[in-house]
């Protein structure tokens, strides 16, 4: 499974800084236990999933 994955740099302006945390967007919601599992690979203190139901047009 591939996955598209952002990590971020939370509360500064400056690379490497900061808190660390994974932003990871979902075309469908998988289940809780491979959710967790892409979280812990992360190894991360913060991972959160988006689900992408529609994209604006603009």
């Amino acid at each position: 499974m591939k996955l598209e994955l952002y990590q971020i740099d939370a509360f500064t302006e400056e690379i490497f800084q900061g808190n660390p945390a994974c932003v990871v967007p979902l075309k469908n919601w998988l289940p809780d236990d491979i959710l967790l599992k892409i979280a812990r690979e992360n190894a991360v203190a913060e991972t959160a999933f988006l689900l992408i139901t529609a994209i604006p047009s603009i």
